[in-house]
């Protein structure tokens, strides 16, 4: 039986200034978006993206991971406490990040981004997805050293207690959402993304890949209390969030299948001559 280590969350305190390593890990996601965008312009000719689009696609989807993923949060699954405490909604150096609000917010950002840039929203964000799992797995140490979102009571040789929930060996759930949504995602979406596919390809094995990954997670995972728990026929939210995500990912990939990977390439160079 394993013991949470109980990290302090501050990792640097300076006077006033308190620099969390939830935040810490969020940097680091943003740190690896760019030095893996620029290998993927670096070694891939017929990328429609430039550096400056790549510096431009870390701008805005920053925006969109904190505000769709705080919204998300908020909406999504402690609805009730952040109605009677609206304050901390601001407060997000305590944790409480939605994926999928997160998700939605840099949609609408790559979108944006898109316009801006006078390509399809799906060439960019087939570009952009296979960057941003190794940032998942990093907000997950982050759950993790914040102690939060924590497994079901287990009794697997592995199981770990935390001390400020109860005495029960629990499964450290944080853990396996960062080797399933984070590194073996990363693995996936990467090898899959280096060979020529067709527009929405890889947007579409993204949405699929995480979502069942994410519902396979939430059967280790402890459904929030208050506001979740486990919601209609024993699904939590989580795994009612990833169903959408799942369909729209099944779609992209049939509608993909229309199209030509040369075609996407011819396409990608047309608009990079632009």
């Amino acid at each position: 039986m394993l013991v949470h280590p109980q990290i302090d969350p501050v990792a640097i305190s300076v006077g006033p200034l308190s620099i969390h390593w939830y935040g810490l890990m969020y940097l680091l996601g943003f740190a690896l978006f760019i030095l893996l965008g620029r290998y993927r312009i670096k070694h891939n000719p017929h990328s429609a993206f430039t550096y400056e689009m790549l510096d431009d696609a870390l701008f805005y989807g920053m925006l969109g991971v904190i505000l769709g993923g705080r919204l998300g949060h908020v909406l999504f699954y402690q609805f009730g406490y952040y109605l009677d405490h609206p304050l901390h909604i601001f407060a997000i150096w305590e944790g409480g990040m939605s994926f999928h609000g997160g998700f939605l917010g840099v949609f609408v950002a790559m979108v944006l981004l898109a316009r801006k840039h006078k390509l399809s929203w799906l060439t960019v964000t087939d570009f952009v997805i296979p960057l941003i799992p190794l940032g998942l797995a990093a907000g997950r140490i982050g759950n993790f050293i914040n102690g939060e979102l924590w497994g079901r009571h287990t009794d697997v040789p592995w199981g770990m207690v935390f001390p400020y929930v109860d005495e029960f060996p629990r499964h450290p759930s944080q853990l396996y959402q960062f080797a399933l949504e984070g590194v073996l995602l990363f693995i996936v979406i990467w090898i899959y993304s280096s060979k020529p596919r067709a527009t929405g390809a890889v947007t579409g094995m993204f949405m699929i890949g995480y979502g069942v990954l994410r519902s396979f997670a939430e059967f280790f995972r402890e459904p929030e209390d208050g506001f979740m728990g486990i919601l209609t026929l024993g699904i939590t939210m989580g795994q009612w969030l990833s169903i959408p995500m799942i369909l729209a990912g099944i779609a992209a990939l049939m509608w993909s299948r229309r199209q030509s990977p040369h075609v996407a390439q011819n396409n990608q160079r047309k608009n990079k001559k632009r």
